[in-house]
């Protein structure tokens, strides 16, 4: 049976879908919402909370929800680091550091290994679509042809195996300030890990994306099949 939360959003919900409120239209405040509803201003605050997690709604401080704008969407595909499209624009920011903790057990390097952090966000027009971090050990940078199109937004090389791992959460206070996201708004979180033929990791990426504007699209492959003595003539 719906809660009085719930029955709330989906009115709210069902006026913006409907386009009886637009994008931009501010919502009534709280304690005029909790009279027009008949119920207490918790609930109005839970029920908004609904729609600033579906992201069809957003909260200026001091200034009240707004209907948000509908967004693109925009697909993240297996193996690239970071979304990159046409209309798209990266901007990359380099920093020299030292392998520790988390990013440490990611890499499987020493702790203190000499690192380089590209710090990468995405845009659309001005709207930022996805940030990540990616790490590589200082000894690979010069072979990862950073001057290359195809690097860090492109594919890994051939000869590389990616493992990647997605999670739905609420965004880290960084990604939800770098975003310019609600922290109420869940973000598709992408861990990538690319390791050559020999087992070493070649780089690692953390990746957030606002997870109702974004998909995550994985292509698999079939090994090439190796031609066996017996098949040659």
């Amino acid at each position: 049976m719906p809660t009085l939360r719930d029955t709330i959003a989906e009115n709210l919900r069902t006026q913006i879908t409907t386009g009886h409120l637009k994008p931009g239209d501010r919502l009534p405040s709280e304690p005029k919402l909790a009279t027009h509803y008949k119920v207490s201003t918790p609930t109005i605050r839970q029920a908004l909370a609904l729609l600033q997690t579906e992201g069809l709604i957003e909260k200026t401080h001091g200034k009240g929800n707004f209907v948000r704008a509908p967004l693109r969407r925009i697909t993240y595909r297996g193996g690239t680091g970071i979304p990159f499209a046409p209309d798209l624009q990266t901007t990359i920011r380099t920093t020299n550091i030292r392998a520790r903790g988390h990013i440490r057990t990611l890499l499987k390097v020493p702790s203190n290994t000499p690192l380089t952090e590209f710090h990468c966000t995405t845009y659309e027009g001005e709207t930022p679509r996805s940030v990540a971090r990616i790490y590589v050990p200082r000894d690979l940078v010069p072979a990862a042809q950073l001057a290359s199109s195809s690097w860090p937004g492109g594919r890994d090389e051939d000869g590389t195996e990616t493992q990647e791992t997605v999670t739905a959460r609420l965004p880290t206070a960084e990604e939800a300030t770098a975003l310019r996201i609600s922290p109420t708004r869940t973000v598709l979180a992408i861990t990538s890990i690319a390791f050559d033929s020999a087992g070493r990791v070649l780089k690692a990426a953390l990746l957030a994306l606002p997870s109702d504007a974004a998909d995550a699209v994985f292509t698999t492959h079939p090994p090439s099949r190796r031609r066996r003595t017996d098949d040659l003539p």
